[in-house]
């Protein structure tokens, strides 16, 4: 069983940059892939990025947040970490790490996958 725990949420200006981190502990599989996933009040959950497991050869961005957002992973720590920059109030949600054992590739369209999710932390853009 996977234990995940989101940070780094807050309220910024639009334009401005927050770093969302997220720590894995646990039994943690040999392989495993991570998706950040946001939802907005009244709005269905996105998908936003993914990256795969060991090295994290394999990434993908939403269209909305591509050139904006960047997935990388610190395999030796269990962390996963999702740089936004350039952020819009469009942007405001709360944004949950979720964790699939998988050992090549990701996507973050099989949300079903997806057994382990963190609680989420709040990202703010205001104008």
């Amino acid at each position: 069983q996977l234990h995940l725990v989101e940070s780094g949420g807050g309220l910024v200006q639009s334009g401005g940059s927050l770093r969302l981190s997220c720590a894995v502990s646990g039994r943690t599989p040999d392989y495993y892939a991570i998706a950040w996933f946001r939802q907005a009040p009244g709005k269905e959950r996105e998908g936003v990025s993914c990256i795969s497991s060991d090295h994290g050869d394999t990434t993908d961005y939403a269209e909305a947040v591509k050139g904006r957002f960047t997935i990388s992973r610190d395999n030796a720590n269990n962390m996963v970490y999702l740089q936004m920059s350039a952020l819009k109030t469009e942007d405001t949600a709360v944004y949950r790490c979720a964790a699939v054992a998988r050992a090549v590739g990701c996507d973050f369209y099989t949300v079903n996958d997806y057994l382990y999710w963190g609680r989420g932390t709040q990202v703010t853009v205001s104008s």
